[in-house]
């Protein structure tokens, strides 16, 4: 088991790094994370919703995610509830407290469950903990971390991330705070993302090892430009910068026709699967930003509504900041798209009669003949996309073809004149064909409920190209496969992590198959 001194500290890309490293030495793999909270989620193949980090983990594991490796997804929907997802689907919207006088009792025994099927299948199950194990108010209640441990007699590796500073004290601090059965489960600790001269560091672990009497088990360096999954928004700002950043000007990217595509995120506040965006950043010919202000969109090229959590709450702060009205002033010559929620909002109306969401109604952006309604059940789903024309942005395209998945509650009602912007076909139920998504008349404004669908090298090009030539720029032909990158990100990743540990001593731990 992957601990963690604190969130954030790199546990959930060392568990991805563990299962690969494990899966290449031959063994059947498998992540699992009792307990996540985070708004970006993936669809598995059967339909079923679990924590982003988990579906990355299963990828570098060379299996497919299921819903058993994160038997409860945590979405929170304001500072003091969330929805609750188990074994995959919605079970209730609670607030902090009623979830923490809940998991024990109702949820524990779901994740146990979840776990053993796991181990009946695989070689070796990683599993990894949240935030901190040492939490003491939060301990009575903590089904992920020592609880979980024990129930599947877990050796345990903690981590704590020297970047932040303070590692040397978080170390010590979450041994001391542990009980001593729970003390004896942590078998060795590991820095991680250093910076520098080992030399320096050295004393430091030498003196540890003497304190927490137990080994190092190795330094992982930092990783620059890793581009794998972030599970929550700490990573996104991380990865971005501060979402104050949009200096395309300053920066001399509006200069000249080559210059490189400006692509402006708007990142709500309950912003959710930010991920969609990875390939897009990855590109060299864009220039791609999150954005919170009405005057970071003057610069823009393409302005993208991303999904959201909590849909008519974060129109309700587009309208409040004054985005709404800027994308509505530029709407004649700038490219618009909306994924899922996003799309939502470029419609006509929103309404959450069921109150799935918090209830409540508003009048979107009038920009697609669309309206929706929240229902109670949630559509997820890996989907085959086709575009119903053969053009994007008006301009046309002989990529047509994209993959993706569905995570949504809303049903679109698509009124007259509105044209449809995909065909889809669900992979878990069979081969029936559903109309996805809308277009504006000329093609330049388009919204869809399919995540993901920038992962695909083909279309995510043909996106690029058809964008420039309608924006006036010179065509580029410096394009990234992201397919192909990918693998060699999660391998390269499991190459420095491999060499940086000392892989005898954690093998030693677990009783591995002959």
């Amino acid at each position: 088991m992957v601990l963690g001194t604190a969130s954030h500290v790199g546990k959930s890309i060392l568990t991805a790094a563990l299962c690969r490293i494990f899966m290449r030495s031959g063994l059947r793999v498998a992540p699992f994370k009792a307990q996540n909270m985070s708004l970006n989620s993936a669809a598995t193949v059967d339909g079923l919703e679990i924590g982003r980090a988990q579906a990355l983990q299963a990828e570098a594991a060379g299996i497919f995610a299921t819903a058993d490796m994160n038997p409860i997804l945590l979405k929170p929907e304001s500072d003091s509830s969330c929805q609750v997802i188990v074994q995959g689907r919605i079970w209730k919207k609670l607030s902090a407290g009623e979830y923490h006088l809940n998991r024990v009792q109702e949820l524990f025994p779901i994740v146990v469950e979840s776990y053993h099927r796991l181990a009946e299948k695989y070689d070796l199950v990683i599993l990894e903990g949240a935030g901190s194990p040492a939490e003491i108010n939060l301990k009575d209640g903590d089904i992920v971390n020592m609880r979980m441990a024990a129930a599947a007699d877990a050796a345990c590796l903690l981590v704590a991330d020297i970047d932040r500073g303070g590692a040397f004290a978080s170390l010590l601090g979450t041994l001391e705070l542990l009980e001593l059965e729970e003390r004896e489960r942590i078998r060795g600790f590991v820095i991680n993302k250093f910076r520098g001269d080992l030399k320096l560091l050295t004393p430091g672990i030498v003196e540890m090892e003497k304190r927490l009497r137990i080994p190092c088990v190795g330094v992982v360096l930092y990783i620059p430009d890793l581009g794998l999954d972030e599970e929550d928004s700490v990573g996104l700002e991380s990865k971005y910068g501060t979402f104050q950043s949009a200096e395309w000007e300053q920066k001399g990217e509006r200069e000249g026709k080559a210059r490189k595509l400006c692509i402006a995120i708007v990142a709500f506040p309950y912003l959710s699967n930010f991920t969609d965006f990875d390939a897009l950043a990855a590109e060299p010919s864009v220039s791609l930003q999150f954005v919170r202000e009405p005057q970071q969109l003057e610069h823009a090229d393409v302005i993208v509504l991303p999904g959201s959590k909590q849909t008519i709450q974060d129109f309700r702060w587009l309208k409040d900041s004054g985005l709404a009205y800027a994308i509505l002033t530029h709407r004649e010559n700038k490219l618009i798209i909306g994924i899922c929620g996003g799309m939502q909002m470029l419609g006509l109306t929103v309404e959450d009669p069921h109150g799935m969401e918090g209830g409540g109604q508003i009048k979107g952006l009038g920009l697609l003949p669309i309206n929706t309604v929240m229902s109670k059940e949630k559509v997820t789903a890996q989907v085959t996309a086709r575009l119903t024309l053969d053009q994007l942005f008006g301009i046309p395209t002989p990529e047509r073809e994209a993959l993706g998945y569905e995570i949504h509650l809303g049903e679109t009602d698509y009124l007259g004149g509105a044209q449809p912007l995909f065909e889809l076909r669900r992979v878990h139920d069979g081969s029936t064909a559903i109309q996805d998504g809308a277009q504006s008349a000329d093609g330049r404004i388009w919204g869809t409920y399919v995540h993901g669908l920038f992962d695909c090298d083909r279309f995510r090009h043909a996106f690029l190209k058809n964008a420039r030539i309608v924006r006036g720029l010179e065509a580029d032909g410096d394009f990234v496969f992201v397919t192909a990158e990918r693998r060699k990100r999660i391998n390269r990743l499991a190459d420095q992590v491999e060499s940086a540990l000392h892989m005898d001593i954690i093998g030693d731990w677990i009783d591995l198959p002959d």
